[in-house]
């Protein structure tokens, strides 16, 4: 990277739906290896269907709340709640989502590692958000590696 710490007045932001992804390190900063995101979600926000990928993720919360929906899909489904100070990391393949069910934005550093796969599908996804569509929304997280998988299944007693 050529330089730290991010200057948070600086950095290229990108809009998927209602929810802002700050590009704090990406994948060519990195030589492929992760891709550091602020994610900045409204209440409301969040992906619209489960879905799953090959990089893992580790989100650390520090303002408002996030609601993961993990599992489903062949394997037990889980709904789990974290807040300020909390770290939630999914393991690459694993079928989630995540969403802001509060009344109050929630802010969380996000790294994806590797990076490109999931910050491509954001680039892309977003230059798209003008006129979202859902073919193209699958046609954009199929070449990125990202397999769309439908609704929150039931849930499994936590």
């Amino acid at each position: 990277m050529d330089k730290l710490p991010v200057d948070s007045a600086t950095p290229e932001r990108l809009m998927l739906g209602t929810d802002e992804f700050t590009i704090l390190a990406s994948s060519a900063e990195t030589g492929g290896a992760l891709c550091a995101i602020e994610l900045r979600m409204p209440p409301g926000g969040g992906p619209p269907v489960m879905h799953r990928h090959a990089p893992g993720e580790v989100y650390a919360v520090s303002e408002g709340e996030f609601t993961f929906y993990i599992g489903g899909f062949g394997q037990p489904a889980r709904r789990i709640t974290a807040g300020p100070g909390e770290v939630v990391a999914l393991a690459g393949g694993t079928p989630h989502t995540v969403r802001n069910e509060s009344d109050a934005v929630a802010v969380a550093f996000v790294v994806h590692a590797p990076g490109p796969p999931m910050e491509n599908f954001s680039r892309e996804a977003a230059l798209a958000a003008t006129d979202p569509d859902m073919d193209a929304v699958l046609a954009i997280a199929q070449r990125h590696g990202i397999e769309l998988l439908g609704p929150i299944p039931a849930l499994v007693d936590a």
